[in-house]
């Protein structure tokens, strides 16, 4: 018995330990004036999942991988209308002239850190040549973003396998909320504190469409942090460009938006664009060496791409122009929320001869208590 004792024992205080990652809310912060959904998470899109595996193996394996899955339906064969802006193009990512050029992704998104795109890219080709439908298909564009983890991470050594991003897919479920270091996040830094894999979502009113935009973040960027307007760095003197603090502010911040609104691939990418005054709201500058990239998609049902059609002509429905501000403002306040709880969920991390410490939880919330007054 007492072997299982410990277990529990063991049990309880992992499950009490996950309950302990406080996100924004749980600070009292509530930002933007859009309601969030119910999980206030990507997943809260239907249809969406996302999946993880996280690697931390011996004193210097911090990394990680992170799928984003807009629907349940083969991706090849239904494609979504997609865009992605480029913020900042210090980055590999992969699969971007076509969905410029054609306006639709079909893979699902992959998440590394920057040595193990072509992996991640070879996972991805063959996750979709192993599906029934797509026996005869030549052509895969595959989308991987990437964050470079190399401080915590032995990135040379290129510890993610095929194995890993395929396991990544598996693990996709349509209520993963995991936030902090897992994943993609795993070994990234984000303004010198740890960042990490963070998530949010918004829920627009009936009367404004009554969508769900979800977005998920990789974040591993520099710059001036703001929480919800308080000036955390300036409040733990940690502003960066100072003589006496030579801080690196590069980085990179990978930004997934996906909405259920019938939006076409012009207008994602206007959406796209907003997402970038998210990050502009945490105090995010998109500095010489960062790698900023957001990529938007609709995953509307009527809306997905046929791979093939016996007709010339495609008919779907788009939401006008004038229709689609609601869907700005629900893109910016979910970014900036999804940002922020990358940082508040991370913890502390050593690897590769590294130690990043997390946002100091009780110095943040007396910041909070301050300026709420």
């Amino acid at each position: 018995m007492t072997k299982y004792f410990i277990l529990l024992l063991f049990t309880l205080f992992a499950m009490q330990g996950i309950s302990q990652n406080k996100r924004a809310r749980d600070f009292g912060l509530e930002i933007g004036i859009f309601k969030t959904g119910p999980k206030n998470a990507i997943v809260d899109v239907p249809g969406v999942s996302v999946g993880h595996v996280t690697k931390i193996q011996g004193e210097n394996i911090r990394t990680g991988v992170t799928a984003i899955i807009p629907h349940q339906k083969n991706i090849f064969q239904y494609k979504v209308p997609a865009a992605i802006y480029i913020g900042n193009g210090f980055g590999k990512l992969a699969g971007y002239s076509q969905v410029k050029e054609l306006g639709n992704i079909e893979t699902p998104i992959i998440l590394t850190n920057t040595l193990s795109v072509p992996t991640a890219m070879n996972a991805l080709i063959s996750y979709t040549l192993n599906q029934n439908e797509n026996v005869n298909i030549r052509s895969v564009n595959a989308v991987v973003g990437e964050t470079n983890d190399g401080r915590l991470n032995d990135i040379q050594g290129r510890h993610i396998s095929e194995s890993d991003v395929l396991e990544s897919i598996d693990n996709a479920k349509i209520d993963n909320t995991e936030e902090g270091n897992v994943g993609a996040g795993t070994g990234t830094i984000c303004f010198g504190f740890k960042g990490g894999i963070g998530t949010s979502s918004r829920k627009l009113p009936i009367k404004l469409g009554g969508y769900t935009v979800g977005v998920l973040v990789q974040t591993n960027f520099g710059g001036v942090l703001e929480i919800n307007g308080i000036p955390v760095a300036k409040e733990l003197d940690i502003t960066p460009y100072r003589k006496e603090i030579i801080e690196d502010v590069d980085g990179s911040c990978m930004i997934i938006v996906i909405t259920d609104a019938p939006v076409d691939s012009r207008n994602l990418e206007r959406l796209a664009k907003r997402a970038f005054l998210g990050l502009a709201k945490t105090g995010g500058i998109a500095s010489n060496g960062s790698g900023d990239y957001v990529i938007a998609m609709s995953n509307y049902e009527a809306n997905l791409i046929p791979h093939e059609s016996e007709s010339r002509s495609s008919s779907f429905t788009y939401l006008r122009n004038e229709s689609m501000s609601p869907l700005f403002l629900a893109t910016i306040e979910a970014t900036e929320e999804a940002i922020i709880n990358s940082i508040l969920a991370a913890k502390d991390m050593t690897g590769n001869g590294a130690e990043i410490k997390a946002l100091p939880k009780e110095e943040f919330e007396k910041m909070v208590k301050k300026f709420k007054k």
